[in-house]
């Protein structure tokens, strides 16, 4: 199974290297999700690449932020850069990037990045019908939903083993981006989670101890994981160096060494909640002042770690001569071959002996070389120094690595960027989503009323109102009941649903196995013309753009179907599994509507799930309702915690342009997120 460590710098790349990695991944200078980090700029990508190759390790690149049109130029440049240095796969969230490097690059292979929210067998399928060969699925799976995925897909799956921890599923969170626009789809995530959000009187609420399932890494690998993933392109070399080491060790059946990975970065201890299903108040845990100290007694030693080569590639070795002349051939894996040679000198000492021979061959410390085999034909009587073979080797051994770290990047394929003319509404309609079906009221001015389906399975009845019911997937679906809510939405559509809204790729594919017609939801997250079409493309009826698009950039986008934003409601900024609501005890007495309160007393209500997930909404809703707006097919109106009364009277006064009575936010709509 392959350890994938993490580089953001130089530093933690020969970290990770040294220690024994199998692979690493790495960020460029930009469209990457950690643009803090110091990154991989201009010719050293290249060079990283090269010298990761030398050494028989594989690299990652990330280009998995979400871009926008006016970034397309920049964005193509930087992935003929990326393709030219020659790395094992580039890793992805945007559909555009998809489209782009399928197109200039079509043999480079594409990896689902976590930020796609991939959490289920439909979710992986749907990636694998697009061409990517390896996903990496969502960090808040159990071992046994990881199994269940397994045996039900092709594409490898790639899974986090250790490092920190997002409170909300990634790819659908906005808190960032709503708190201080900066967003963590495009690479800028500001932590606020880290703060101190209290929920039921516990203070840091949203903040969970970093993940270890390092002594669980065989089970992993029992349940078909081909690669187990560090986290952390902003730590230091010395941990990068623990935790690959720490992986080793448990894939060899050693014990790793996990007081000092706690040592070297923690907070409050690790959790394994996840994985084992215990998703509970003890997953969650702060950075304290023992923690920091605690690092500064371990660095040093940790550093010892990666002093020297790791000596990761076998090769076959060949010592042989022929008249007057001693060489020296090595041989790799890959087929490889470098041989140097020298003049033999008669000198007056005792002859090589084979045994001689074979050991100054087979001395390969300090290089990134093992020898897995060594044939050695001399005369009985060639009186040759022992030195005289050791620095054979080393010329040789230099000679192959030089070999091994030359560049082999991908030929590329022209691709010129779409020129369309914006998409052009002929007509502005309302949709009506509600969050309970008791909320819900079906005015003949309304499009389309939209509820979650499990609402609509409840008061099926609705489905025979005049104005279209469609129905709301749950914006995760876990693998042990895919199968289930594919079955529920088919006997929907038995009884008359037509129309689904899925917010994930994975809700695309379950809707459409059901068939039903599908509208994209705004955490599609669909930023960019080329996204849009290739949405179009592979089924959509229309979609709701992101909603960290500002609307004038939405507006501008071409493609050829509807598109529309949400205009009014409390923004869902938050998933979670591991719900701040759940006290020592469980849930309680919880009657599904919690609260959070951040550092400056500000509320945030949540909804649970059926005990499945939770959403953490905005603290006040938008309300575009008297702004002026560029045109859009639809507008939707997203309704969560109001009762019925202020449902209508919102809807009333949107209908009017008329300014709202209560707080409200215009959310990013007429901001530009970094």
């Amino acid at each position: 199974m392959e350890i994938l460590a993490p580089a953001g710098n130089e530093q933690s790349l020969i970290a990770a290297v040294r220690s024994g990695a199998d692979a690493v991944y790495l960020g460029t200078g930009a469209f990457n999700a950690r643009r803090n980090a110091d990154n991989f700029k201009d010719n050293s990508l290249t060079e990283a690449v090269n010298y990761c190759h030398g050494r028989g390790v594989k690299v990652y690149v990330t280009l998995n932020t979400l871009i926008r049109d006016e970034e397309l130029p920049a964005f193509l440049t930087a992935a003929r850069e990326v393709a030219e240095a020659g790395p094992d796969g580039v890793i992805v969230q945007d559909l555009a990037v998809v489209r782009v490097l399928k197109t200039i690059c079509p043999d480079l292979p594409l990896v689902g990045s976590t930020q796609m929210s991939v959490h289920n067998a439909a979710g992986v399928k749907a990636l694998e019908d697009m061409g990517f060969s390896r996903v990496v699925l969502a960090r808040e799976l159990t071992l046994e939903e990881i199994r269940k995925i397994r045996s039900e897909t092709r594409a490898e799956l790639e899974v986090f083993v250790h490092g920190a921890l997002c409170m909300s599923v990634s790819g659908m969170c906005y808190y960032s981006a709503m708190m201080g626009e900066r967003s963590g789809n495009r690479g800028l995530c500001a932590q606020p989670c880290r703060l101190n959000a209290s929920c039921n009187g516990r203070p840091y609420a949203l903040s969970l101890k970093d993940m270890s399932f390092i002594t669980r890494v065989r089970d992993l690998e029992a349940a078909g994981v081909c690669s187990v993933k560090i986290e952390g392109r902003m730590k230091r070399p010395e941990y990068v160096a623990a935790a690959v080491t720490a992986v080793r060790d448990a894939l060899a059946g050693r014990q790793p060494d996990m007081a000092t990975l706690q040592a070297v970065f923690s907070r409050s201890g690790f959790t394994d909640g996840y994985l084992t299903g215990k998703r509970n108040v003890r997953m969650f845990g702060v950075r304290t002042a023992e923690d920091a100290a605690a690092s500064k007694t371990v660095f040093g030693k940790l550093a010892d770690l990666y002093r020297r080569e790791f000596p990761g590639v076998p090769v076959d070795m060949t010592l042989t001569a022929t008249g007057d002349t001693l060489s020296l051939t090595a041989k790799d894996e890959a087929g490889n071959i470098a041989e140097s040679s020298v003049p033999i000198r008669r000198e007056d000492m005792a002859p090589l002996t084979e045994d001689i021979a074979r050991r100054n061959v087979s001395k390969t410390g300090g290089t990134p070389f093992i020898v897995r085999s060594c044939q050695v034909e001399l005369p009985d009587d060639l009186p040759v120094p022992g030195s005289v073979v050791n620095g054979l080797r080393r010329e040789t051994l230099d000679r192959l690595l030089d070999q091994r770290s030359r560049g082999n990047g991908y030929a590329l394929q022209p691709m010129a960027l779409p020129t369309t003319d914006p998409y052009a509404p002929q007509k502005q309609a309302l949709r009506l989503r509600f969050e309970k079906a008791d909320q819900a009221f079906f005015p003949p001015e309304a499009e389309a009323v939209i509820l979650p389906m499990e609402e609509i399975e409840r008061r099926p009845e609705l489905l025979q109102e005049a104005v279209p019911l469609w129905a709301e997937l749950p914006q995760l679906i876990w693998p042990l009941e895919e199968q289930a809510i594919t079955e529920r939405l088919i006997a929907l559509k038995e009884k008359g649903l037509t129309d689904a809204v899925a917010g994930n790729v994975c809700e695309l594919f379950i809707a459409q196995r059901a068939g039903l017609v599908v509208h994209g939801g705004p955490t599609l997250n669909v930023a960019n013309t080329l996204s849009l079409e290739k949405y179009e493309a592979i089924g959509l009826a229309d979609t709701t753009l992101s909603f960290e698009l500002p609307v004038k950039m939405g507006a501008k986008l071409g493609g050829k179907k509807p598109r529309g934003i949400l205009a009014y409601g409390r923004f869902p900024i938050m998933q979670f599994r591991a719900c701040p609501a759940r006290g020592e005890k469980g849930c309680g007495t919880c009657e599904g509507r919690p609260e959070l309160v951040d550092r400056k007393g500000v509320v945030f209500p949540m909804v649970c799930h059926d005990r499945r997930y939770t959403t953490l909404l905005n603290s006040v809703p938008l309300y575009l309702g008297d702004k002026a707006l560029p045109p859009f097919d639809f507008l939707t109106l997203y309704f969560t915690t109001e009762d019925r009364e202020t449902c209508r009277r919102v809807f009333e006064g949107f209908r009017r342009g008329a300014a709202p009575w209560f707080d409200r936010t215009s959310g990013l709509a007429f901001r530009t997120l970094l």
